[in-house]
C-alpha cells in the first residue's frame, strides 16, 4: 500500500510530522504520556521530550495535567494541543487527496515483495 506522509518543516523552530501527531492524539486518547509512549514502543523519556520540542516549536504548552477523577488524575491536550492535530490532519488528507492519482500510478508501478531464492541454487549475478 502506498501512502503519503507529511513532515511540516517550521524553519528554524523544527519538525512537525506523523509522529509527533500521533503521540498528542493518543495522549489525548489514553489520558497519560506514559500510555501513549507505550503503545507506540517509545519511552516515557522520549515522549516527553517530543512533547517538549512541540510546545517549542509552538511557543506554548500543548498539554495540560487534569487532577481528581476516580483514576486520580492524568494528561489531556489542551485547545492548542487539539489545534495542532486536527490541522496537521487536515493538511495531510488535502494532500493526499491532491496526489492520489500519482500515488496511484507509484503504487502500480511499484515492485511486489522480493520472489524467495529456490533452495541450492545461488543467485545469478547480472553483471557479465
Amino acid at each position: 500500500m502506498v501512502r503519503l506522509k507529511i513532515r511540516i518543516d517550521l524553519g528554524k523552530d523544527g519538525l512537525l510530522g506523523p509522529g509527533k501527531t500521533e503521540l498528542l492524539e493518543l495522549i489525548d486518547k489514553t489520558g497519560s504520556i506514559r500510555k501513549a509512549a507505550a503503545s507506540m514502543d517509545m519511552s516515557y523519556r522520549r515522549a516527553w521530550m517530543l512533547v517538549k520540542e512541540t510546545e517549542q516549536i509552538m511557543g506554548a504548552p500543548v498539554i495540560e495535567a487534569v487532577t481528581g477523577g476516580v483514576h486520580g488524575g492524568g494528561t489531556a491536550l489542551n485547545a492548542l494541543g487539539r489545534f495542532v492535530v486536527e490541522k496537521y490532519r487536515a493538511i495531510e488528507q488535502r494532500a493526499a487527496k491532491a496526489v492520489a492519482g500519482e500515488l496511484a500510478a507509484l503504487e502500480k508501478m511499484a515492485k511486489g515483495p522480493p520472489r524467495a531464492q529456490k533452495a541450492g541454487k545461488p543467485a545469478r549475478s547480472r553483471k557479465r
